[in-house]
């Protein structure tokens, strides 16, 4: 009989075994689940085996991959960290290309920032971060995430100081209304409530609101908001 293997002989490529998934491809399937387990449930709540769970492997080889929850942890906030970065470049090159004035290369930037809440675990996961700074290893992360993306308002976008720490207390509003789940109070009797979220979340309050709150008519309830505002 023969001694060839049967992957040897194999010529049909739809019979061909299937590859493994590369450790590079496994690790962002894992960062990605991790940064909305930890994005839910915070530092101290979320566990490995939620994040195995969520990403459909064995909590085994998380740690195999990662070697502890807080290493987990440091490599999901810099991965946020990173894709915020990537998406203000990518939102100042098209400012450039289009010849924006001081102003509108702001709001393009903080369309950018909006923009990222489809992926809410990097918008939560940053919040994660920064409350977690205390621990050293997470803090010193956060630290010099926050610092990577001021030099880069200040010497890439051009940015005063002053214009600057308004823009980013702008986003830590945006990010703590959606982790107090505020915007589940759209409808609230305080008027304050819509009005705040208005005024807040802007031109992306419908993105906003059906990513959050799953909001089946985001536009409609955005426009509502907005009238209330108004009226």
């Amino acid at each position: 009989m023969s001694s060839v293997t049967s992957e040897q002989t194999t010529t049909d490529p739809a019979k061909a075994p299937q590859e493994r998934v590369s450790a590079a491809v496994r690790r962002e399937q894992i960062l990605a689940a991790a940064s909305q387990v930890f994005g839910e449930r915070g530092y101290i709540g979320a566990t490995t085996d939620q994040v195995a769970q969520a990403a459909g492997i064995s909590q085994p080889y998380v740690v195999r991959m990662f070697g502890s929850k807080e290493n987990l942890f440091v490599e999901v906030l810099g991965r946020a960290l990173q894709k915020l970065l990537d998406a203000f470049r990518a939102a100042l090159a098209r400012s450039e290309e289009a010849g924006d004035d001081l102003e509108a290369r702001m709001t393009r930037l903080g369309a950018a920032y909006a923009d990222l809440i489809v992926d809410r675990g990097i918008l939560m996961s940053l919040m994660q971060g920064f409350v977690a700074g205390h621990e050293p290893a997470i803090g010193a992360k956060s630290r010099a995430g926050i610092m990577e993306l001021y030099t880069l308002l200040r010497n890439e976008a051009g940015f005063e100081p002053d214009l600057i720490v308004d823009f980013l207390a702008h986003g830590m509003l945006f990010n703590t209304l959606i982790a107090m789940r505020m915007l589940e109070q759209y409808d609230s009797d305080d008027a304050c409530i819509p009005e705040l979220l208005a005024h807040t979340f802007r031109t992306k309050l419908d993105v906003v609101m059906n990513v959050v709150v799953g909001q089946p008519d985001a536009a409609s309830a955005a426009e509502a908001i907005r009238a209330r505002t108004t009226a």
